[in-house]
């Protein structure tokens, strides 16, 4: 698999005005250390989309959800509570509880978690997952490609979590398993404020991104009237309105 390569295929499917998407990886050396980010995470995520690189650890993420999904510290006491009474994504703590338990989060693989866009890293080697910041067109573009060659109910999945988690810790255990499911995310109102009101997260683990490079071009993307309809609208729109 080839960095350079695959986005040129990207561009050819989805053109020109089509964003780059990120990827994540841990390592125990830092790349671009920063500030402390104050709340979720996400917001460094600015950066990366400009072409930065960050590296996250326990010191530098303010949010101790955001710690504890990437897998650096233990579950903070006040989470249950704070999810259930605080932001009512659960009707109790003890749902909070249960669905951390059957989670089964990942202890990090390295001291920090890179983010960097597609066009500032060399290999794969080193990647857990490929993050792509979709439009509704380009979501449909992206899972399209996804049900291709895998006919399974979780081909494509939309499951409870935080951003971090939907991102970050379905994507790493999925990659760890060597499965074939995909994720859909930034259905937490908690993160959505950091993007535009048009994109969604759609996750991508390296295990199945093994396997999805190269079927890309014999998919739908590639000569077909229906998506070139929409490449030619994803070109023809504002992406950041």
């Amino acid at each position: 698999m080839e960095v350079k390569k695959f986005i040129e295929n990207y561009k050819e499917a989805f053109g020109e005005k089509a964003e780059l998407p990120l990827v994540f990886w841990y390592s125990d050396r830092a790349i671009r250390q920063i500030e402390k980010i104050g709340g979720c995470f996400f917001k460094g995520l600015k950066d990366v989309r400009a072409g930065k690189i960050i590296s996250l650890d326990a010191n530098n993420m303010g949010c101790g959800g955001g710690k504890f999904y990437t897998g650096f510290t233990d579950m903070p006491e006040h989470v249950p509570h704070f999810v259930s009474a605080k932001e009512k994504y659960k009707q109790t703590p003890e749902l909070v509880r249960d669905y951390i338990r059957d989670l089964d989060i990942p202890s990090a693989t390295g001291k920090f978690l890179h983010f960097a866009r597609l066009d500032q890293i060399e290999d794969f080697q080193l990647v857990e997952g490929i993050l792509f910041l979709a439009t509704p067109d380009i979501l449909s573009g992206l899972t399209t490609w996804a049900y291709f060659d895998n006919n399974d109910r979780e081909a494509v999945t939309a499951l409870f979590g935080s951003g971090c988690c939907s991102v970050v810790t379905q994507t790493v255990i999925e990659n760890r398993k060597n499965g074939k499911s995909t994720f859909i995310g930034f259905f937490d109102p908690s993160v959505r404020p950091w993007f535009e009101s048009n994109l969604l997260s759609y996750t991508i683990p390296m295990s199945r991104f093994k396997v999805m490079y190269h079927t890309m071009k014999n998919c739908c993307l590639f000569d077909t009237p229906a998506w070139g309809k929409i490449k030619e609208r994803i070109n023809q729109s504002d992406l950041n309105r």
